[in-house]
């Protein structure tokens, strides 16, 4: 009997052994491999680490500043819907700060805290990210652009950022709002409780019309104008004429503050940020005709019949 139930014991222990939760552990020593990216063997990495280079138009670091980030499934349970999120969906620091960001993983599963739309030519891939795979806290060090714009931060791990681990940081004053911040801001799609089943029919309708505004939008930019051709050429020489005017007075205004923008940087650096403006210059347009067709193609929610 007493063999019997020490053999019992010790398979139970094995089992509490087995099943207790991972060890927390600070990621303090890692490996440097350059260009910022920092990692060991233990789940803890580092990528986009700036400590001393300054970003084009800052002439001094403003501020050092520290922030302490927490990523779980216990910050989710105040957004219904969510499955992790941070314990803060919002951050905002002045213009050219140095920034220590201290992420803190509290669940047994890897999260990161991932930056997006940084400079190129400073940050590899426009990007500053942290990750800790289980229990465990890893430092990283950046040093903010100049001028006022948001920055998306998230979890780049399948589905949780769809789940809820998202947040926005504001340098400056910030751009505008990030859609589907939790707590802060609409979802683009927000989760239908109502029980209302699916209709292919209206699908398909709204399809349709929004098949039909784009149809005719396409036509009307496509269709020529009947001018002669000395009204054209007279036209045209007005045009140049204003523009050659307009540009000409931009340039003056606009070049003090280039000057300041692109102070310090190599010739590759101007070229690298300048493309990175004309692609977010198309992006905004793009999203501009975006919401157009959306708004076009948009219909009047039909009232239920009362019960």
């Amino acid at each position: 009997m007493v063999k019997t139930v020490s053999i019992a014991a010790l398979v139970c222990a094995l089992s509490v052994s087995g099943v207790s939760a991972k060890e927390f552990q600070e990621h303090k020593n890692m490996m440097n491999h350059g260009d910022g990216h920092l990692m060991d063997m233990d789940g803890g990495m580092v990528m986009g680490q700036n400590t001393d280079t300054l970003p084009g138009g800052c002439d001094k670091i403003a501020g050092t500043k520290e922030l302490t980030v927490h990523a779980g499934h216990k910050y989710s349970e105040k957004f219904p819907g969510t499955m992790w999120a941070f314990d803060q969906q919002e951050y905002q620091f002045e213009p050219c700060t140095k920034l220590t960001v201290h992420f803190i993983n509290d669940d047994e599963i890897r999260h990161q805290w991932m930056m997006h739309g940084l400079p190129k030519y400073l940050y590899p891939k426009g990007m500053f990210h942290l990750e800790v795979s289980g229990p465990g806290s890893v430092s990283g060090t950046l040093i903010l652009p100049p001028g006022d714009k948001t920055y998306l931060v998230h979890c780049d791990i399948a589905q949780h950022m769809e789940k809820g681990m998202k947040a926005q940081l504001k340098v400056g004053k910030g751009s505008e709002d990030l859609p589907s911040i939790p707590g802060l801001t609409a979802s683009v799609f927000p989760d239908d409780y109502s029980g209302k089943p699916f209709s292919a029919e209206a699908f398909e309708a709204q399809e349709a019309a929004a098949r039909v505004a784009a149809a005719a939008l396409e036509a009307s930019a496509s269709q020529p104008k009947a001018q002669s051709g000395d009204t054209v050429a007279a036209a045209d020489d007005s045009f140049l004429s204003g523009v050659s005017v307009v540009g000409l007075a931009i340039g003056v205004l606009v070049a003090p503050l280039l000057a300041k923008r692109f102070k310090g940087m190599s010739v590759g650096e101007v070229i690298a940020t300048v493309f990175e403006w004309i692609s977010q210059a198309i992006g905004f347009a793009v999203n501009i005709i975006s919401k157009l067709l959306k708004k076009l193609s948009s219909k009047k929610a039909i009232p239920l019949p009362d019960k």
